[in-house]
């Protein structure tokens, strides 16, 4: 039997887990926050017994800026303090309420989770609760004078907690300008432009760490068996070092039948496999259950689509604004020209991305792994065609998408995504022409379209 793999600790292996937890955390908005009141409390414990141990030796510089106060002035300021943040955290997660929901109604369900993983929304909040639970926390030391015991008021303490407040005041002033610079929806795509281009990074490191599969792959349907979806949702992530390793344990072949972003349905394949080369007997050695409980945990589902290794995601996200802007009820054209600018960037990176290889290999060159590799007209049509298809009766976003795919095919040297540009071009003409539209904008529109297809056509790709 051969020996398994050991699994990947390369660069890219750590930025694919590390992906995937800060998108598991940062899509939360308590991690944080529930950090910083713990940090709060500890050290509102542990500061006032510094107090007891130095308040005497201060020196005078610091003796005069420090809190003077008695014990029920330090009373009377660390309750405002604790009142005033409760009221401010409020009033931060009603803002951001609001934010969601017009977020949600103006560009698209999709990009509530840009809203939930804003770092300074998180921040914000950790000041008001962690300023909140340390002000409590010294306010239980305060003591004042009687007959047993002498009065003692945590001055550096109280300093802090009035310095922290002010902190947080000069916090809430930046979120809100944060949160109005945030609503805007040019703001929204360069964040998901960004998020894309970060996913992009990781998985073309990723396939370009692969090590692919020399021979010949001739997927059998013989003794092969499935692995089904024990729940219905998006995959996730694909672990093709697990299976890789797996297969080469147990001399399987699996052929993978999902890409990541994509929606499955319980009892639904996720995989096929069988014995790999002579060993395509119904082998009774074979641990079927285990066979597919690896499968399941190298393709995890979730509830919703996330970025961590979804490639396909930004785009969609990107869609769904530009093609609610072109409903008939919010009628914003120039949202999708502004967003055809950011999907034509992205999809040039799609296209010039490292591919996976066809066939994954094991430690000794054997087929492994048959993945679902992407096309590169593949990434054209996704990021072009529902465009194309509901941008076709305006002018100026006709204009950009003729645009785009000039661009497109200036830095992409390949004839498949100059046929995929020309198939585009080909499909918006007949849409115009299907039109009852201007025929002044018609007529200009399709001389733009028939310029450009002349010069793909008569070129070819570009060199440079």
């Amino acid at each position: 039997m051969p020996q398994a793999p050991r699994r990947d600790t390369g660069p890219s292996a750590w930025r694919g887990w590390w992906a995937t937890l800060s998108e598991a955390i940062d899509s939360r908005l308590w991690p944080v926050p529930v950090g910083t009141v713990v940090v709060a409390v500890v050290i509102g414990i542990l500061l006032p017994r510094l107090d007891l141990i130095v308040d005497q030796e201060l020196p005078n510089a610091v003796d005069s800026v420090v809190f003077n106060g008695g014990a029920e002035t330090a009373r009377t300021v660390l309750s405002s303090i604790a009142g005033s943040l409760i009221t401010a955290t409020s009033l931060t997660f009603s803002l951001t309420v609001v934010a969601l929901q017009l977020a949600s109604s103006q560009a698209s369900p999709r990009v509530l989770r840009l809203f939930a993983r804003d770092r300074q929304v998180h921040w914000t909040l950790a000041a008001f609760l962690g300023t909140f639970a340390y002000s409590l926390t010294v306010l239980r030391s305060v003591r004042s004078e009687d007959d047993d015991i002498a009065e003692f008021v945590p001055r550096l303490s109280v300093t802090l907690g009035f310095v922290l407040t002010l902190a947080s005041v000069i916090m809430l002033v930046f979120f809100l300008a944060h949160l109005a610079a945030q609503l805007r929806v040019e703001t929204m795509l360069k964040e998901i432009h960004a998020e894309t281009d970060a996913t992009i990074d990781l998985i073309h490191a990723r396939n370009a760490d692969t090590p692919g599969y020399a021979g010949e792959i001739t997927p059998t349907a013989e003794h092969e068996a499935a692995a089904v979806a024990d729940s219905s949702g998006f995959i996730t992530r694909h672990d093709h070092d697990l299976l890789v390793r797996y297969a080469a344990e147990h001399r399987i072949v699996i052929q993978e039948l999902h890409r990541v972003g994509e929606n499955v349905v319980t009892g639904t394949p996720l995989a096929r496999w069988w014995p790999s080369g002579d060993d395509r007997t119904d082998r009774e050695d074979t641990d079927r259950e285990d066979v597919v409980r690896t499968i399941r945990r190298a393709y995890p589902i979730g509830y919703e689509r996330t970025s961590a290794q979804d490639v396909d995601f930004g785009v969609q996200q990107i869609l769904d604004i530009s093609l609610r802007a072109l409903s008939p009820g919010v009628n914003d054209p120039t949202t999708a020209v502004h967003g055809l600018g950011h999907l034509s960037a992205i999809t040039a990176r799609l296209v010039a991305m490292s591919r996976l290889p066809a066939g994954l290999a094991g430690p000794d060159g054997q087929l492994c792994v048959i993945t679902m590799p992407r096309r590169q007209a593949d990434d054209v049509d996704a990021s072009l065609t529902p465009l194309r298809h509901y941008g076709a009766e305006h002018p100026a976003v006709v204009t950009r998408f003729v645009q785009a795919v000039s661009e497109l095919s200036l830095v992409c040297a390949s004839s498949e995504v100059d046929a995929a540009l020309v198939a585009q071009l080909d499909a918006l003409d007949e849409q115009i022409r299907g039109t009852t539209a201007d025929p002044a904008s018609n007529s200009a529109m399709l001389t733009l379209i028939a310029e450009e297809r002349t010069r793909l056509v008569t070129t070819g790709p570009s060199t440079n």
